[in-house]
């Protein structure tokens, strides 16, 4: 790659402007890429972040403005579109083809793809590209027994076989270990030797600050700036992001010295029963108790889903028991766990944690029937949910949202938020909160958090479970690493580092659980 290349954009867009309804998501945004370059995108929920880059992909249809490759200007109506000019993008949730090896779900991104494949040629092309950008691992693998940090792997190899020059990568750390992070992190360096342009887009600054060499950031739909990583700061991305005004700070209590306090929820030896999709839970011991919030660390798909579905009640035990209270709670029923004072924020909140054509309100109300219930059932009290909406969302401090919106035209962030509110109005004892910030920005994770420490200290518990480390390590009591479905060890924060829970995240490392939880 010559100098004059390095000066000359490989992609340009102006005036890029985008509307959904009544919602504009990017308004006259201009962003150049640049071969041999990491260039982050930041921003909060609904910045346009993913929009611009979905429009670069040709998943979405800009309303105006254009995109330039090599300067010159290109139409982009649809993905392949963009493959064919050499753009792909890396999404949040893995496009894979879980029964086939890594090798064929690779093979069918070849750009000329016989009929007949030729699996000795196709492999050896494959080895040589994993080893020039440090992607190895077994491609002859199914692609459903490869760790998350591989099948990301595979990911990226479909685009260098498919030539892309311009890789885009949404939120491509969310589900990775701190080690695969820096592998990550790494492959970003081997590729930007070759020319290749990256677009990393993330919440995390930290990471930003890591690997990236410049970063935009967004705000409402609107470009704020775009400066070197060299210049750059938290402290300056968090006002870019925000303006003056700063997300909130929060006291982190000591908690080293806490006595033995009573235990809220219980889990003695409990275990589940195998199923074709899952994963089977094993001698599970752990103790949640008042005045404290417990961290589940762990790569996605190794127990966690099944352990929230056990305590919830939705899942069987098969072993050991539960306990709520100090009431043997086996074999209650969902709705009388629920009713026991446990509050549950699910992972996927529009699967699970709404009815999509209902409204905020109608949503709100459903969590908690009996307590609106009028007329001896035959009515509700509309005014005093709708007036726990607002209540609830000012106690977040969240920005207020139509109280008679269709959940289902919310963004992912803004549906978070709808159920963070509704449970937490609910007042529980215990929360269990599966990925509560997943998708929120800065300020309202710090909102967040910050009632999840009014709970704990009010003598309630939090099971927190998230893929964020920095998050577990800074508001947990205790963290719990689950591989496989069993738990690999347990620890209080300042007796671990990210590099040990990485490989027990992993299964690089196991250990013996300390104390059981």
């Amino acid at each position: 790659m010559t100098a004059r290349d390095k000066a000359r954009p490989l992609v340009s867009l102006r005036k890029i402007t985008k509307r959904f309804s009544t919602v504009l998501a990017n308004d006259s945004v201009d962003l150049d890429l640049y071969p041999g370059e990491v260039h982050a995108l930041l921003g909060e929920n609904g910045a346009g972040k993913s929009t611009l880059m979905k429009i670069l992909y040709g998943f979405y249809t800009a309303d105006s403005g254009s995109i330039s490759l090599d300067g010159e200007k290109i139409q982009l109506n649809s993905p392949l579109d963009a493959r064919k000019h050499r753009i792909g993008m890396v999404f949040q949730t893995f496009t894979l083809v879980p029964a086939m090896t890594a090798a064929e779900n690779i093979a069918l991104y070849l750009p000329d793809l016989s009929p007949v494949l030729d699996n000795e040629k196709i492999l050896s092309h494959l080895d040589s590209l994993a080893q020039r950008y440090q992607l190895q691992f077994n491609l002859n693998l199914a692609v459903r027994d490869l760790p998350l940090g591989d099948q990301q792997k595979v990911e990226v190899l479909k685009l260098l076989t498919a030539k892309a020059r311009v890789l885009i990568f949404d939120e491509a750390t969310r589900v990775l270990a701190p080690h695969e992070i820096e592998g990550l992190f790494n492959i970003f360096e081997s590729l930007k030797k070759d020319g290749y342009a990256i677009v990393f887009i993330t919440h995390k600054m930290r990471e930003v600050l890591q690997c990236a060499d410049k970063v935009s950031v967004l705000r409402r739909g609107r470009l704020v700036e775009t400066i070197d990583c060299s210049q750059a700061t938290e402290s300056t991305l968090v006002k870019m992001m925000f303006g003056d005004v700063e997300p909130p700070k929060l006291e982190i209590r000591d908690k080293r010295a806490e006595k033995e306090k009573d235990v809220l929820l219980e889990l003695k030896g409990a275990g589940t029963a195998p199923t074709a999709v899952g994963t089977q839970l094993s001698q599970i011991d752990l103790k949640l108790k008042k005045g404290e919030i417990v961290g589940i660390v762990g790569v996605s798909g190794n127990g966690q889903r099944e352990l929230v579905d056990a305590i919830l009640g939705f899942l069987p035990l098969t072993e050991g028991s539960k306990f709520i209270r100090s009431r043997d709670a086996t074999s209650w029923t969902p709705k009388k766990i629920r009713s026991g004072g446990i509050g549950f924020i699910p992972e996927e909140p529009l699967q699970m944690g709404v009815v999509p054509w209902m409204n905020l309100v109608e949503n709100t109300a459903l969590g908690d029937l009996e307590t609106y219930a009028l007329y001896g059932g035959f009515g509700l009290d509309w005014p005093g949910v709708a007036a726990k909406v607002e209540e609830s969302f000012q106690t977040l401090n969240f920005e207020p949202l139509d109280p008679h919106r269709p959940v289902r035209s919310l963004s992912g962030g803004q549906l978070q938020r709808v159920v963070l509110a509704r449970e937490l109005g609910r007042d529980p004892q215990v929360l269990i909160a599966s990925y509560p910030t997943r998708g929120l920005d800065v300020h309202s994770a710090a909102a967040t958090f910050g009632v999840f420490a009014q709970l704990r200290d009010r003598g309630g518990a939090v099971l927190l479970i998230s893929e964020d480390l920095d998050d577990l390590f800074k508001f947990s009591d205790r963290l719990i690493v689950l591989y496989q479905g069993k738990i690999a060890g347990t620890f209080a924060p300042q007796e671990i580092d990210r590099h040990k829970i990485g490989h027990l995240m992993t299964g690089s490392q196991i250990e013996a659980a300390e104390g059981g939880g």
